[in-house]
């Protein structure tokens, strides 16, 4: 472990550690805060673990040589995210308008990393460390691992890896990955030997052109990239994608050569995450940002995640093709090891802003069957939930108790969505939540409110948010506390038409739910719900669906808007649409 607070951006603080470079360097397009939020550090402190020597690169000046040139090239080679975000979704909003901020950027500051910033550090590498290792990980690398649907350019690009010139992309969480690659790096081997590690993509000959068809041909084609633009094929290929994914090498023809998708990596067990929650880090800004205020680490610094993964399978939502379905879950040890260590930070003052994770009631759930490969379902929990699950909120409820009941603990706010359908098997978490953890309001996410919305989605029906809601005011009125229930909701999915938003506007006027948020769908890249969007297809019958875009979703967004505007305006959407 080194003896600096943070781990060194600068040639000084190589220095006075008495290094003579790095063994690894991870460039990443956040700004560095060492906060096991932000995958950046996980992977960097997990490096420095093992033994190795680590430097960040953070936000380099991609336009000139100098930053890249501070550290000196790293033994072993590079480690290259674009950052916590997508950097296009981090720059443009849904209507492809740029933002003007960056949350994750000293003082919000707009500019600091490049659109596509995985293929512009990688290209930026190669330029000055010509045959340095290059691997890329992150959820823009994630998410772009194959040929994929680009909202941006409105076309289908190849894999990420073949167009950032990189030698391994990682895909998921990356820790089991990344300690693999790098142990056989110093071992001596060369960085194209390495092509059988689960969780990376890389590029790789077939040893067949033939599709797998029993285990002793475990291997599957995909269409080539260069054929993908066809709207069937671009179909054909990610229901084969999704197919296969879990259980076969597939293997995908780019620009000439050919890219290997390892199956993905095993889950880490409870251990091995509280490892990596244990790690030292400082929970703050390197001292290089001082007097700056970096708006995403204000947002989570005084927060804890209990879990990883995501069971729901929603079509739009990119959570279980980065994390993964299986839930990956720490002990109540591990947690208030941690909470314990933000009670001697000294800006904390006794609120955890959020305890849980990308659904804040499925920490603790699995499957009793274990996630088997072949398991067909794409959600656990949808159309219905799977038998095989095991959905009990005792461990989740016994651990809210026990952490807030620490010492110097003074609220635990649930901030993370609530998964409602899994709520409602277990009423007694809603008064849990309701009681203790709730800051006023609670903001869950039924989508939408019409069953064929909702379908495609593969979101529940929207009467389980109402019975959800009775519970949680009921239980909430019991404890006297004032809260209230705030939906978010999805405009423009596929398969909305502008009657299912009127239908979705009368609901909620009749009901009197004011909105605070409405979100435009945006189609993050290898999402069901982007294949539909792309092909104009159904994912799961493969007939056609209405793709709203355009004035369509300003109209449905204006509906769903409905308190706020003009009444003149939303009249007349509604009569030329009977």
């Amino acid at each position: 472990m080194t003896t600096l607070s943070n781990l060194p951006m600068t040639k000084t603080e190589i220095q006075s550690l008495d290094w003579s470079g790095c063994d690894f360097i991870l460039v990443t397009g956040d700004a560095y805060v060492d906060h096991p939020s932000y995958g950046a550090a996980i992977i960097a402190r997990l490096v420095e673990s093992l033994g190795y020597k680590v430097g960040i690169i953070a936000q380099p000046d991609w336009r000139t040589d100098s930053d890249w040139l501070e550290l000196s090239a790293p033994r072993l080679g590079f480690g290259v995210t674009a950052g916590n975000m997508d950097s296009l979704v981090n720059h443009y909003t849904a209507q492809r308008k740029l933002r003007h901020n960056d949350a994750y950027s000293p003082d919000n500051r707009h500019g600091l990393r490049p659109d596509r910033a995985t293929i512009i550090y990688c290209n930026k590498i190669r330029q000055i460390y010509k045959n340095a290792p290059i691997i890329i990980g992150g959820v823009e690398a994630s998410l772009r691992r194959i040929a994929h649907y680009d909202f941006w350019q409105d076309k289908v690009r190849n894999s990420i890896l073949a167009d950032a010139k990189a030698d391994i992309l990682v895909y998921g969480m990356g820790e089991r990955q990344i300690a693999e690659i790098l142990a056989r790096l110093d071992n001596g081997n060369s960085i194209k030997e390495i092509k059988d590690i689960p969780g990376t993509v890389v590029f790789d000959e077939p040893a067949s052109l033939e599709p797998g068809k029993d285990n002793h041909n475990p291997t599957g084609i995909l269409p080539d990239a260069d054929t993908c633009a066809e709207k069937q094929t671009f179909y054909q290929m990610n229901r084969q994608f999704f197919a296969l994914q879990q259980t076969h090498i597939l293997y995908q023809k780019t620009s000439g050569r050919y890219i290997r998708h390892n199956p993905p990596a095993e889950p880490l067990s409870e251990e091995a995450l509280d490892k990596v929650y244990s790690l030292p880090f400082t929970r703050i800004p390197h001292p290089v940002y001082e007097g700056k205020i970096i708006p995403a680490y204000v947002q989570i610094k005084d927060s804890i995640t209990t879990h990883r993964g995501c069971m729901g399978g929603c079509n739009f939502c990119a959570i279980g093709l980065h994390q993964g379905r299986a839930i990956q879950s720490r002990t109540e040890a591990s947690i208030i090891s941690e909470i314990n260590n933000l009670l001697t930070q000294k800006n904390f003052r006794g609120t955890i802003s959020d305890l849980g994770g990308p659904s804040a009631n499925m920490y603790g759930m699995t499957c009793k069957r274990g996630y088997p490969t072949s398991c067909k379902r794409t959600s656990c929990l949808y159309p219905n939930i799977c038998q095989q699950l095991i959905t009990s909120h005792k461990h989740l409820i016994q651990l809210l108790q026990t952490c807030r009941n620490i010492k110097g603990v003074r609220h635990i706010f649930v901030s993370s969505g609530i998964r409602i359908d899994l709520a409602l098997v277990e009423p007694d978490y809603i008064k849990h939540i309701a009681a203790y953890h709730t800051g006023g309001k609670l903001k869950v996410a039924p989508e939408h409110t019409e069953p064929q919305v909702l379908q495609a989605m593969s979101k529940p029906a929207i009467k389980l948010y109402l019975d959800f809601c009775e519970l949680f005011m009921t239980a909430s009125k019991q404890a006297g506390k004032p809260n209230l229930v705030v939906p978010y909701i999805i405009v423009g999915h596929p398969g909305t038409k502008t009657d299912d938003a009127i239908r979705m506007h009368n609901w909620l006027k009749e009901r009197q739910i004011h909105l605070e948020q409405v979100q435009e769908f945006t189609p993050t890249p290898m999402t069901i719900s982007t294949c539909m969007y792309y092909t104009g297809l159904d994912f799961h019958t493969e007939l056609p669906i209405h793709v709203p875009k355009g004035k369509e979703i300003r109209i449905q967004k204006d509906l769903a808007l409905w308190d706020i505007h003009n009444n003149k305006k939303l009249k007349s959407i509604r009569r030329n649409n009977r």
